[in-house]
């Protein structure tokens, strides 16, 4: 209910709040999804930069224990390549200790001073050059003894046949190169230490190539963890070796020495592809996996999610603080300019409302050249328009009716008034006045022009009602007024004011003849000039006074009447409402010589005279 009246009241009636909620939905599922594309692209390259780290670091272990493995190799082939110290080994191996030191003691070689050739000596120079060995053994097949030489420079040899230990059968197994020692061989030496590994070397006779024995040594761990000390600082997570039977050799975070490795099995990392599978998630860890295969063991890098994500947790929140400023200006300054315009045509609205009740001066107050602004622009122009309309047709109706009301007042009633003129005119005929009965007869005839309505008044019509009335007053001044009227049968039908033209005749009449001349005249001329209709009334009579034009010409410019001349007022001002300003009335005139009334009409004026 709640939901369906904040609707009602904001949005189903609101085109504004709807166009700002579907551009801000737009805006920011635009911004979320670019956010989170733009996150996972950066993760994505954060992670693959801090697994390629990993992958560097995993690769150097790798190299260090092939080192290692090398310079057993080279160990071996150094014992092999010095004649001396090879007999010495090989008769080291198939006797017992006491025949050995017997041996060297009875001069075996004939040069007593070479100290190279003791083994013990060697393998304590061996020992000193790597401080990574943590003991040295050599294994007899022939005697199956195994002999072994520790940090200590402690020398044992020690019966391991079949008997007495595995270890025989263990020597004989066919084992990787580098492997996690021999359970048998460390209870053999008493030696549980879990941070070591083994590199297994054979020993064959140079001659025969036949296998002798074994050479094998323990390594520490913790020189793989030497190893990584340049990486530290940008390493992330932790690096394992694994044997290939799972036990683990190296643990950089040492958790798992003598545990199982919980995230990989090493076996099935052996049949993997020898390159790093980066990026792949094992139970909440980024595992690579580094297998070498020739030598039996695996290197595993592993990588926390958790500790993974806080490489990337600046980023992140970079990415969501520019997001929620993106989302804050995508929202507001859109809603800044929505809500304007939604006031602008608020207020349109509004003025369109006063204008249905009848408030005409009305305006509204936009500059914007927008289209609100023109929409603004154009309402106010056609009010304008409407309001001149109501001025120029309107107000003219008016003021025709109230002329033609003042004309029939004075007229009192119509039909009686023709009734008793016409018995006046039979009166003065049979009397012998026929000029009286003239007169009688155009008056008769003005009147009915006058008060008879048309539906069409044309300039025929207003000119033979002029025409009428000069009659009249040329009889009663029969010797003294003449009259000329100009007009081509083309301006007949052009529809005019009634009663235009009428009173300027009538005014000339009453202030502007001339009794003591007899050569008054009067004459009207129809024609076109400028783009409009233009009719002329010239008279030679009194003039009028320059001071007495200059009231006339004010009181015709007046917006209100002041009761003065209401003929020539009336003619100019209902021209002027109906046809506009360049239309009505223009007086010339000069003292005792004559006035010139020019009277302005549309030349194409369209519809009914009035």
């Amino acid at each position: 209910m709640r939901i369906g009246s904040v609707y009602n009241n904001f949005f189903k009636n609101n085109m504004f709040m709807k166009m700002l909620f579907i551009f801000s939905m737009i805006s920011i599922v635009t911004i979320i999804t670019l956010s989170y594309i733009i996150f996972l692209s950066v993760s994505d390259s954060t992670i693959r930069r801090e697994l390629a780290i990993q992958k560097a670091a995993m690769e150097h272990v790798d190299r260090y224990m092939h080192q290692q493995y090398e310079s057993v190799q080279n160990m071996v082939r150094d014992m092999h390549q010095n004649e001396a110290l090879s007999a010495n080994v090989t008769y080291l191996m198939n006797h017992s200790y006491a025949e050995y030191v017997q041996h060297m003691t009875n001069g075996y070689y004939a040069n007593r001073d070479d100290y190279s050739a003791e083994v013990l000596n060697h393998f304590q120079n061996i020992i000193d050059r790597n401080s990574d060995i943590h003991q040295i053994m050599l294994y007899s097949a022939e005697k199956q003894d195994l002999l072994t030489f520790n940090q200590n420079k402690q020398f044992r040899k020690l019966n391991t046949n079949v008997a007495r230990s595995y270890i025989p059968d263990v020597m004989a197994m066919e084992m990787p190169n580098i492997s996690a020692p021999n359970y048998w061989i460390r209870k053999a030496v008493n030696l549980w230490d879990p941070e070591l590994y083994a590199i297994r070397v054979p020993i064959n006779n140079t001659q025969t190539l036949r296998n002798m024995g074994q050479f094998l040594i323990f390594f520490d761990s913790k020189g793989i963890g030497n190893a990584l000390d340049n990486y530290e600082r940008n390493l992330k997570g932790d690096i394992v070796v694994l044997s290939a039977k799972g036990t683990v050799l190296f643990d950089s975070s040492a958790k798992y020495y003598g545990k199982k490795y919980p995230y990989v099995e090493a076996a099935d990392s052996l049949f993997d592809q020898t390159d790093m599978e980066a990026m792949k998630k094992e139970r909440n860890m980024y595992v690579n996996r580094f297998v070498s295969a020739d030598q039996g063991y695996v290197v595993i890098g592993t990588v926390p999610v958790k500790e993974m994500a806080e490489s990337y947790a600046g980023i992140r929140n970079t990415i969501i603080s520019i997001s929620l400023i993106s989302l804050l200006f995508a929202v507001l300054l859109p809603a800044f300019f929505i809500i304007n315009f939604a006031k602008r045509t608020r207020r349109i609205i509004r003025f369109t409302q006063k204008v249905k009740y009848g408030n005409l001066s009305a305006r509204i107050d936009d500059a914007r050249e927008d289209e609100l602004g023109q929409i603004s622009h154009s309402f106010n122009e056609m009010l304008d328009e409407l309001n001149l309309y109501i001025e120029r047709v309107y107000k003219a109706e008016i003021r025709q009716k109230e002329t033609e009301l003042v004309a029939l007042q004075a007229r009192i009633n119509p039909h009686f008034l023709y009734n008793t003129l016409e018995v006046i005119r039979m009166r003065a005929i049979s009397q012998g006045a026929r000029d009286v009965g003239e007169m009688i007869y155009s008056l008769s005839v003005l009147f009915k022009s006058l008060v008879q309505q048309k539906p069409n008044y044309t300039l025929k019509d207003e000119m033979e009602a002029c025409r009428l009335y000069l009659e009249l007053f040329r009889i009663r001044y029969k010797d003294i007024f003449i009259y000329t009227i100009q007009i081509d049968s083309m301006y007949y039908g052009h529809p005019v004011v009634k009663l235009s033209l009428q009173p300027i005749i009538e005014n000339y009449v009453v202030h502007g003849i001339r009794t003591e001349r007899s050569d008054n005249r009067l004459s009207i001329t129809v024609g076109e000039a400028d783009g409009a209709l233009q009719i002329e009334v010239r008279d030679n009579g009194k003039g009028i006074d320059p001071s007495r034009l200059t009231e006339i010409q004010e009181e015709l410019e007046r917006p209100e009447e002041s009761g003065q001349m209401f003929g020539l007022r009336s003619v100019h001002s209902r021209l002027r409402y109906l046809y506009g300003p360049q239309f009505g009335i223009t007086i010339v005139s000069t003292l005792e010589e004559g006035t010139m009334i020019r009277v302005r009409y549309p030349a194409h004026s369209e519809g009914k005279g009035v």
